[in-house]
This record gives C-alpha cells, structure tokens and sequence, in this order.
C-alpha cells in the first residue's frame, strides 16, 4: 500500500505488513496508511492478515508524538482508538500474526483483533502505559476489559505488568502460541480456515456480540478527547 503498510492481496487474504523502522511505531501516517489497507481488504473481500517483521509487532505509538503536548498527543490516540474500533467492527476477519514484542498500542492491536497468534520466545506483550506515566484512556480500559482475562486485567492495565509469550497466552492477548519458524504457516491455516466461514455470518455476529462494546468505545473515544492525561 505503502511505505508504512505492505499490502498484499492474494486468493482471498490480504495481507498488512507494519513497516515503520525497528519497532513499528504507530504514527499517523501509519495509521493512515493502515485504514487505506483496510480499505483495500474490503473491496477486495478479504480475510485480513496483519503481521511485522521478525522481532516486534510495534512498540506502541510514536513517543516523540506522545511526549510533545497533548495537542499533538490526543489526535493520536483518537485516531488509534478509532483505529482499534474499525478492527473490531472489520466485517471480514482480522488475524494478527505478532513475531515477537507487542507493547501498549502494539499489544491494543492484539486485542482488537478476531484471532491472534504469538511466537514462543524472549518476548514482552502487555500494556505499559503506567509504567512510562500515561493513565491509561477510556478507550484501552474498554478494549483490554473486553479481551482480558479479570486478573491479567488488573494486573495489566493498573500495574502495567508485562508477560512473556506463554503468559500472554494465558491472560488472553493470544489465542495460539508458535515456534518462530512457523507462524507464518499457521497464520496461513487460520486464514484459510476463515475464509471457509460466512462472510455476512461473521459479521452480522461480530457485530452483535461486540454491540455493547462498540458503543462503549464510542463514548470512550469522545470521553478521551477531553481527559487524556499524559502524567
């Protein structure tokens, strides 16, 4: 698609590879450049695959962005947030293949989406936003409330715990852990399996099992527009 956001389109899956330097940060660009993807996955019907190169799925939003005042800051987070809802909502399925760390906005990626897996190694998925003082937004609250496990809840969004991958698996970041060597294999098979599914089914479905978080996001994202707060 771009620079920021490989697409590409073959048999029924379209693929989006994040490539934005070492650790993917999210920026506007790359947001803009993911919803032209989305965009694009739509017209062509596809079951949507999101992945990174080996190493990290991204590390989170763009920290020069973050740290430079809230006037900048909060038009980020609102196009995020909005980011993670659409994926939510996407009527075709999302999978995220995550090739190794997935850290705040990385790891809010995981949880927006309909299947995820991980790969087994010296890897950290989690929420850090206390730890590098940001309270955390309405929207995240909502997003990791829906996803995580109560416990790994608590301790992920309140003590900005961070878990490796077999943690991460357990407190409901990923659905599927994988050697390195074969998450593209896997991812692969999902995706094929999810292409057999009915599209209308799936997301007439999704769209009723997430209505009541949908609209909480919704309220939340305007909500974060006004009460974001950086330390």
């Amino acid at each position: 698609m771009n620079s920021f956001v490989n697409y590409q389109y073959n048999d029924g899956i379209a693929t989006l590879t994040l490539a934005n330097g070492k650790v993917n940060a999210i920026s506007m660009a790359v947001i803009d450049a993911f919803n032209q993807a989305l965009d694009q996955a739509e017209q062509d019907q596809a079951v949507v695959l999101i992945t990174a190169a080996a190493g990290v799925l991204s590390a989170g939003y763009d920290l020069k962005v973050m740290t430079s005042g809230l006037d900048h800051a909060i038009p980020l987070v609102t196009a995020g947030s909005t980011l993670s809802r659409r994926l939510l909502s996407h009527p075709y399925p999302v999978i995220v293949a995550c090739p190794g760390h997935a850290i705040a906005k990385g790891a809010f990626l995981l949880l927006s989406a309909d299947y995820r897996i991980g790969v087994a190694g010296p890897f950290s998925i989690g929420l850090n936003e206390v730890k590098i003082g940001m309270t955390m937004p309405y929207t995240g609250i909502e997003i990791a409330r829906n996803r995580l496990s109560p416990a790994a809840f608590q301790r992920s969004v309140v003590n900005g715990e961070m878990f490796n991958p077999e943690n991460a698996l357990a407190a409901g970041f990923l659905d599927l852990l994988v050697e390195p060597e074969a998450l593209a294999s896997s991812a692969q098979a999902v995706a094929e399996s999810l292409k057999k599914i009915s599209m209308k089914a799936h997301r007439n479905t999704k769209l009723k099992v997430r209505k009541e978080l949908l609209a909480s996001l919704d309220a939340a994202i305007e909500l974060d527009k006004t009460t974001l707060s950086l330390d």
